[in-house]
């Protein structure tokens, strides 16, 4: 029997709240039209830090927002509390479109992707000569990576005075990648920290590397030195280094407009979720030539318009095996 007949939404009926608390009541939800404009500069167990003009601010994400999360480097709109004083939290809104992302998976046969960093301008690869010994397969996936995300790489090579840059610079030197290369010594009276900080004003760089090759000492040559992160050392056997840097973290560059974000040291650079369509955009010396391509070419097929189109004189067929070679490393295991 209906208590109240069939018109239960007068002003006297008394709705009740929900129990559990976890469902909104209403699915009409705010603009926050006033919300300030921020930059996520690191994340640690559910707190971002953020820049909101001059000012460090503590936050935490809304729960509208679900399960989207901001990573370092999105750009946010935040409420609340924006003084940056301490014991202060402001709350998270809204995250705004990004121009870049770069993302990895743990593993090959990972289909969770991760985003590392996201509206980044260019991607810093960073990779010691000797002590430990070059990875070509990790730089190559982290190519990968950027051209899938849109970011511009940077290859900085460092410890020149323990063996010489020239196979490294013959293996890339057909992707026309902008390098620099660095010696103990210059990294300590700051040479080279000048150079790598020429390609970096007014841009936002992502620092990327296997642990051990000095990334993080190098970010610390380019930062205000109050704002230095601590290192550690290679091991004498294993030639790999510590993790001394586990979150990433965005940092102002001295002297110059610009950040720099040191990531984590990593030891794989899973590739599930790239797709070659992205990275073809990359090459656009290549790109006319993918007109005559079957449906959904992955560009490293047998019936790739490619291969006729590079063979009858329209681009280099250095730059096509770069992409294939670039292609392939999805296939293969770093260690291959």
């Amino acid at each position: 029997m209906r208590r109240y007949g069939k018109h239960t939404d007068e002003d006297d009926i008394r709705s009740r709240p929900n129990r559990k608390g976890n469902r909104p009541r209403t699915h009409i939800r705010p603009k926050h039209e006033d919300a300030a404009e921020g930059m996520v500069l690191t994340v640690d167990r559910g707190r971002l830090t953020c820049l909101v003009e001059d000012r460090v601010v503590m936050a935490m994400k809304a729960r509208e927002l679900g399960r989207k999360a901001a990573v370092v480097g999105d750009r946010v709109a935040l409420v609340g509390d924006l003084s940056g004083k301490k014991d202060t939290l402001a709350r998270i809104v809204r995250i705004e479109e990004r121009s870049s992302v770069l993302r990895r998976t743990a593993d090959d046969d990972d289909p969770f992707e991760r985003v590392v960093v996201a509206n980044a301008d260019q991607l810093a690869i960073v990779t010691a000569l000797a002590d430990p010994e070059p990875r070509p397969r990790l730089i190559d996936r982290c190519l990968v990576a950027a051209y899938d995300g849109g970011l511009t790489p940077l290859l900085v090579m460092t410890k020149s005075d323990l063996a010489p840059p020239d196979k490294l610079l013959e293996l890339y030197g057909d992707l026309d990648i902008p390098y620099v290369v660095t010696s103990r010594e210059e990294l300590e009276n700051g040479d080279a920290a000048d150079r790598v900080r020429e390609h970096l004003g007014g841009k936002i760089t992502a620092f990327v590397g296997h642990s051990g090759v000095g990334k993080t000492t190098l970010v610390n040559a380019l930062v205000p030195e109050e704002r230095r992160r601590l290192t550690g050392h290679v091991n004498a056997v294993t030639g790999r280094g510590r993790h001394t840097t586990t979150s990433a973290l965005a940092l102002p560059l001295a002297g110059v407009d610009g950040w720099v974000v040191d990531t984590p040291g990593v030891r794989s650079f899973g590739l599930a979720h790239i797709d070659p369509s992205r990275v073809i955009h990359a090459f656009p010396d290549l790109v006319p030539g993918t007109e005559g391509c079957p449906r959904a070419c992955g560009h490293d097929e047998p019936d790739c318009a490619l291969d006729d189109w590079v063979a009858g004189g329209h681009a280099d067929p250095a730059r096509l095996y770069s992409l294939r070679r670039l292609l392939a490393t999805r296939e293969r295991r770093e260690g291959d």
